[in-house]
């Protein structure tokens, strides 16, 4: 299969590249190598993807968010938190489904919350309307495409580089391979969390 990864230079999106380049041909996307896109601005979205013909899957791993306090959030802080990883992404699905090959697959990273987080209102929202919006986008999408959202928790070797015990979380490679299982597997509108 033909992949393109976005945010292919960062922490889960160089794993994730690593692992499905093992048995697919790989493009790899971000804010700052070769192939440039930044998911708030969706004119580098129409470019990217009208430069990288015949794909049969679309991963993004470039979504981030700030946490917020939320008694203290202006209201334009709040909003601009949503653009990149709620709105940047679901403008990626949407362009993405032009692009895809019949079948072909949209994979979306999401975020998963043990227990209530300070500042983490903002990120909580954001992580509820992508799964919201995924099963919802997987019964709407034409010619047998498929959707899904990895919505990792805590980093084990993230945690470990923060200086906290990186028991709490799961383990990189694992984070990695849910990726692949999510492209090459049949589901569609699920929340896979690793």
């Amino acid at each position: 299969m033909k992949v393109l990864v976005i945010g292919a230079t960062g922490t889960i999106g160089s794993a994730v590249v690593q692992a499905l380049e093992a048995s697919h041909a790989v493009v790899r996307a971000s804010r700052r190598g070769p192939l440039r896109t930044d998911l708030e601005d969706p004119s580098s979205l129409d470019a990217l993807l009208d430069g990288v013909p015949d794909l049969d899957a679309v991963v993004c791993c470039a979504a981030g968010g700030p946490l917020v306090d939320l008694a203290t959030v202006t209201d334009d802080a709040f909003a601009d938190g949503l653009q990149g990883k709620l709105l940047g992404q679901v403008a990626l699905a949407r362009r993405a489904v032009r692009h895809l090959r019949d079948g072909g697959s949209i994979t979306l990273t999401g975020g998963t919350f043990a227990a209530p987080l300070a500042g983490g209102s903002l990120g909580a929202l954001v992580n509820s309307g992508l799964a919201g919006f995924v099963r919802n986008a997987a019964g709407e999408l034409p010619r047998r495409l498929r959707i899904n959202l990895v919505s990792p928790g805590w980093i084990k070797e993230t945690l470990e580089g923060m200086g906290a015990d990186g028991a709490a979380g799961t383990p990189m490679a694992e984070v990695a391979r849910a990726y692949v299982d999510v492209v090459e597997g049949t589901m569609r509108g699920q929340v896979v969390r690793p």
